[in-house]
């Protein structure tokens, strides 16, 4: 069974006084972590004081963003081991904010996870839908394009602490259900069969895939539902504490709905 795993992403939004009202707000009130696994993707500046306030707790702290180099003359750059030590476990890894706004390649993003993997810390890789047609004698297969680069040279045995999210560029920050469940599943499903190509059945089914794009209250019940959907981005909706909390509640039902054997 591949647990649920229900991520907010603040972006660049709040002060460390807000952060920190939020966090004392709903850190008591998450179920219980065997049942659905909540993080908050927050800017680096809250990063000691939100994981200081969270320890011990079923809600877990994670860093948007990481440089590929674990120390330099990088200024503005986040070390991943300075996070792991910090005691961060996920880190956003290729938004399609930082591919758009910042102009990150797909090789700086797989530097990127390979930091991430060795410094410890498990990659939430974000990837869109651009496909890639792939021959093999006189097979002709398509896979995610953002999977073969995003991936390169990272193992098996590597590849079960590394989480995907799939962000169709065109329905981030839409405000409205801009992929439809079913949409979303398709591309999910996608990443999974070009993660089976890659590693072989066994794993790709072991990897959790989540969808990231407008996702809200009103759609995430069906999103939850799908068979390749093993969790949410969030992004606008995250930064209403009550609302989060909503949706997080929303994902434990669903998650205790499912009787052992029906589950993903």
């Amino acid at each position: 069974m591949r647990k649920p795993l229900i991520v907010g992403n603040w972006k660049m939004y709040k002060t460390i006084t807000e952060a920190v009202a939020y966090v004392d707000r709903i850190k008591a009130q998450l179920p219980p972590a065997d049942q659905v696994e909540v993080e908050l993707a927050v800017p680096t500046l809250f990063l000691q004081s939100l994981v200081e306030r969270t320890r011990g707790t079923n809600l877990k702290i994670a860093a948007e963003n990481c440089f590929y180099q674990d120390e330099g003359a990088f200024t503005g750059e986040t070390s991943p081991v300075a996070l792991r030590e910090l005691g961060i476990k996920h880190v956003i890894l290729g938004h399609s904010e930082r591919r758009r706004l910042f102009y990150e390649s797909d090789a700086v993003v797989n530097q990127k996870v390979h930091a991430a993997l060795q410094a410890g810390i498990c990659p939430l890789l974000c990837v869109d839908e651009t496909m890639k047609r792939q021959v093999q004698g006189d097979r002709v297969q398509w896979v995610v394009s953002q999977v073969l680069t995003g991936l390169a040279g990272v193992t098996a045995a590597q590849l079960p602490r590394v989480t995907l999210a799939y962000e169709p560029s065109w329905a981030i920050g839409a405000g409205k259900a801009a992929a439809t469940p079913s949409e979303a599943n398709e591309g999910c499903y996608l990443i999974r069969q070009t993660l089976a190509r890659l590693y072989g059945e066994s794993a790709a089914a072991r990897v959790r895939i989540l969808y990231g794009g407008s996702v809200n209250q009103t759609n995430l019940p069906a999103l939850l539902a799908q068979s390749d959907i093993d969790g949410v981005l969030i992004g606008r909706a995250s930064l209403d504490p009550a609302v989060f909390l909503q949706m997080v509640a929303v994902a434990q039902q669903i998650t205790n709905g499912n009787d052992e054997g029906s589950l993903k």
